[in-house]
Formats: structure tokens, sequence, C-alpha cells
């Protein structure tokens, strides 16, 4: 299992203990610090079912500074955010934990995370 945190966040601090008293190995990414590749997010976001723009944190001031409210949201435009996430992890929504199936979730509420548990 591997979990992308960033440490000053509290949903990925819940996260983290909920596996910890789950009693599951996983291996702890600081994305912040080592950022996905552009790959690894696209492969993220088919696991999840999901596109760029529904794990993007827009209320980041790059986001604002960006102008990203405003990009479209289509097909075509899926590349171009997976880049500016890519270039920018601090938009990444937090945390997300891949399973060792492969199963993937946002985890932030206990819920989701509990979905990934074995």
């Amino acid at each position: 299992m591997e979990i992308w945190v960033n440490p000053a966040c509290s949903k990925c601090g819940s996260a983290l203990s909920m596996l910890d008293e789950a009693g599951v190995s996983y291996t702890v990414r600081r994305y912040l610090e080592d950022p996905p590749t552009v790959r690894e997010l696209d492969e993220v976001l088919d696991r999840l079912e999901l596109q760029p723009w529904d794990i993007t944190r827009l209320g980041e001031p790059i986001a604002a500074e960006l102008g990203l409210e405003s990009w479209s949201r289509t097909a075509a435009d899926r590349a171009r955010w997976v880049a500016v996430l890519a270039a920018n992890p601090v938009l990444i929504q937090r945390p997300i934990i891949t399973a060792d199936d492969g199963r993937t979730v946002v985890g932030r509420s206990a819920e989701s995370v509990r979905t990934v548990l074995p």
C-alpha cells in the first residue's frame, strides 16, 4: 500500500492513524518533496475513475494565479490539467491511497480509507 501525504495535512494524519490501527504495511510518499510524474498521475486518475480537475485543490494560491477556476474541463483538456498538477503538486488533493490490489481512493474521510483496508 502507498499513501501520498503532506505531513502538515490533518486528513493525511488521520488516514495514517487508521492504517496504523489496522496494522497494514504501507509506504509513505511525501508528494510535495517527491512529486508524481504525469504518467503516475494518469495512472492514479484512471484507478480513481476521476478527472484531474476532480482532485485539484482550487483554493490554493497557485490555482488562483493560474486561473484554474476558468479552465475548461473536457477530455481534450485532461493533459493540460495533469501537467499542471505534476508541475505544482500542492494542487493535488490528499491523501491518495493505493492498496496493493490497485484500489485507489482519495482518503479524505474515514469511510474512504476503510474501503482500501484488507
